[in-house]
């Protein structure tokens, strides 16, 4: 009984976990979409020429620093990474959930899923 107690409420902060990850995401990303175009909605896209992300959008600080001065680029991709942090944090509060229950099997597959995730974020560069 009290093991299932248990249980219901971790699936509960699971499930709140991964619904605020996804909200608070949605409400970067919108913000940053409104300030976008507040700012660049008039200006006319030209196609003929290719031009990638700026460099300040394709690191962590350059990202930071970009949301920290309400730019629509940079809360947009902090918005992304927001999502993409969600899974991450999951991953992460499973391991300390099992390791409360001294679960050592399923303590043993979640750190095994974290290095998976994490080399595939960071490993290729």
């Amino acid at each position: 009984m009290l093991r299932e107690r248990g249980e219901r409420r971790f699936e509960q902060l699971m499930g709140n976990l991964l619904r605020l990850g996804v909200l608070s995401s949605a409400a970067v990303v919108l913000a940053g979409a409104v300030v976008y175009l507040v700012r660049h909605g008039g200006s006319t896209p030209h196609y003929q020429v290719f031009r990638g992300e700026p460099g300040d959008l394709r690191s962590l600080p350059g990202i930071l620093r970009d949301a920290a001065s309400f730019q629509g680029r940079g809360l947009i991709q902090l918005g992304l990474l927001l999502l993409i942090a969600t899974p991450i944090a999951r991953v992460l509060f499973s391991v300390i959930a099992f390791l409360r229950e001294r679960d050592w099997l399923y303590i043993a597959f979640t750190l095994i899923v974290l290095g998976v995730l994490l080399y595939s974020l960071l490993g290729q560069h």
